[in-house]
């Protein structure tokens, strides 16, 4: 009996990228990309609140950052295929709960404490299955050495693609379905991600549960052993607090007081994906033959200029084009992250590293919750400007730093 098993085992095929990587990092992708930005949206419909609607934010990632304390430790002790598993069958069940719950309830207090609470268990859950399926990334790009860049774009590709269509679905569905339509939209995506999970080969290792002090322990001494990824880090970490703030306060600016509809706000991210999805294509080509350090200062350049101008746009058109523009400098300096991530963190503590340097680039994303709950709607243009005033010295003093280090002047052709 045993000998049958084995002989199965060893003829069962090995799954190509498409099959073992890119689908359920597809999947996965959507269902965050429309939890992201859907729930925060259902948040304002419900409550009619900018100050709930900011605290939702604040909720929604939270959970996100606890998560790095365990998630990391919890993939290289079992493996991406378990965790991500488990992660997306979760979040299924937590948002078809509050689809049936929601519809039975008047808009008041119960309607704000089910919105409140979707947001902070599914950003658990989507943290969760985000780190696996990005170590999963990273492995699948490790084997192929100087090439990682390539899977890591497709990887991004994909994140994009899900961001184009997520916010936009998940608009177009609580306008026209309600909030149960969206909800049971990310359930299946979700419940596909779990079936989909990449089988990739783990064996448990023959040690103690690491605590979660000692996972961010390890992290944090294999980052500052790395300065090049520590640097990019830290000038991103800036960045991302501009970022965080757009991304919480364009629900408020666009419904609020340009007058526009949730729908509307779905859009705008959509338009940004396209622009970003044609920048991580170009960023491909040109770090092939660049190197990753010219089309990381370009990026950041673009991605500041973005932001320093999107405070004194008051028309949704302009807006609109000024977030398209940003995406497109993030989508370069992403790439440049996930590539860099993927060449120098060693495998043994990629997952405990992985997840520290994503806890470190989110921490922004709660305290500009907390800015867009705390300052008056009319005021939040002076806030985004003072914001990307710091995001420009960050990325300055980061790819300045940068400009010399070796493993950013290599070109890949």
């Amino acid at each position: 009996m045993r000998s049958r098993v084995g002989l199965r085992q060893a003829r069962r095929p090995v799954p190509t990228l498409l099959r073992g990587i890119y689908l359920p990092r597809s999947t996965d992708a959507a269902a965050f990309a429309m939890a992201t930005y859907g729930i925060p949206l259902l948040v304002l419909a419900t409550t009619d609140s900018a100050a709930l609607t900011g605290l939702a934010f604040v909720l929604e990632w939270v959970p996100r950052l606890g998560a790095f304390a365990f998630v990391g430790a919890l993939v290289d002790r079992h493996g991406t295929t378990a965790v991500l598993r488990a992660a997306s069958a979760g979040r299924a069940l937590v948002v078809l709960a509050a689809a049936f719950i929601l519809p039975t309830q008047a808009a008041g207090l119960g309607a704000t404490v089910t919105v409140m609470l979707l947001a902070a268990s599914t950003g658990l859950l989507t943290e969760c299955s985000y780190i696996a399926a990005e170590t999963a990334g990273g492995v699948a790009g490790r084997g192929l050495g100087a090439r990682a860049h390539r899977v890591q774009s497709v990887l991004i590709g994909i994140d994009q693609v899900a961001t184009l269509s997520g916010p936009a679905l998940a608009g177009v569905l609580l306008r026209w379905a309600g909030a149960a339509g969206m909800l049971m939209v990310i359930a299946v995506f979700s419940l596909l991600t779990s079936v989909l999970a990449p089988r990739q080969d783990h064996q448990a290792k023959p040690v103690e549960p690491q605590p979660v002090l000692q996972g961010l322990h390890t992290g944090w001494s294999t980052l500052r052993s790395l300065p090049a990824l520590g640097w990019l880090v830290a000038g991103l970490t800036v960045s991302n607090l501009t970022v965080a703030l757009l991304q919480a306060a364009t629900p408020v600016i666009i419904v609020k007081q340009l007058g526009h509809s949730t729908a509307d706000v779905g859009l705008i991210w959509s338009v940004a994906a396209v622009a970003s999805l044609f920048a991580i294509a170009l960023c491909r080509r040109s770090i092939d033959r660049f190197g990753l350090w010219p089309v990381g200062a370009v990026s950041a350049t673009i991605a500041a200029s973005a932001c320093l101008a999107v405070s004194f746009t008051d028309t949704y058109g302009s807006y609109l084009t000024l977030i398209a523009v940003l995406m497109t400098g993030e989508g370069g300096m992403t790439v440049v992250l996930r590539t860099l991530r993927s060449r120098l963190i060693p495998a043994p503590v990629f997952g405990a590293t992985l997840s520290l340097t994503i806890l470190l680039l989110l921490l922004p994303f709660p305290l500009a919750g907390v800015l867009v709950a705390t300052v008056p709607p009319a005021q939040l243009g002076h806030v985004i400007t003072v914001c990307a005033a710091l995001q420009a010295l960050g990325l300055f003093a980061a790819f300045t730093r940068l400009r010399t280090t070796p493993a950013l002047r290599t070109s890949f052709a």
